[in-house]
């Protein structure tokens, strides 16, 4: 390419399975680490207190940032079990605040359907 193309890196989705290895991807590459809720595990499938607090504390340390979409930053979580599982997004600030926005946004929006069902 010459000089005055522009260098922008498409984005891409990876997933390696290994949660050590993928957050190692996104700080090196960047972008954003998701393993959210679902209607099968409401709370997530990573233990707070030994996956996703440790690998919080990495991203934070590396100047990113670590949350569970709807309940905050994930090393603000108070454990009420050894084994309690936690929705877990990892990356940048940036991406990790848009993602809450995103969730805080949905989240209003339909406590907002269900609070119009009871009505009826």
């Amino acid at each position: 390419p010459n000089m005055k193309q522009k260098h922008t890196k498409r984005p891409n989705a990876r997933y390696v399975g290994a949660l050590v290895a993928d957050v190692h991807n996104i700080l090196i590459n960047g972008g954003i680490y998701g393993y959210p809720a679902t209607r099968t595990n409401t709370n997530g499938k990573l233990r707070l207190l030994y996956e996703s607090c440790p690998m919080a504390m990495i991203m934070e340390q590396a100047g990113g940032a670590g949350s569970t979409g709807s309940h905050g930053r994930i090393l603000d979580v108070m454990p009420t079990d050894i084994h309690q599982r936690v929705p877990t997004f990892l990356g940048s600030i940036e991406n990790v605040y848009e993602l809450d926005q995103f969730h805080q946004y949905y989240d209003d929006e339909f406590a907002q359907e269900e609070e119009e069902k009871k009505k009826d």
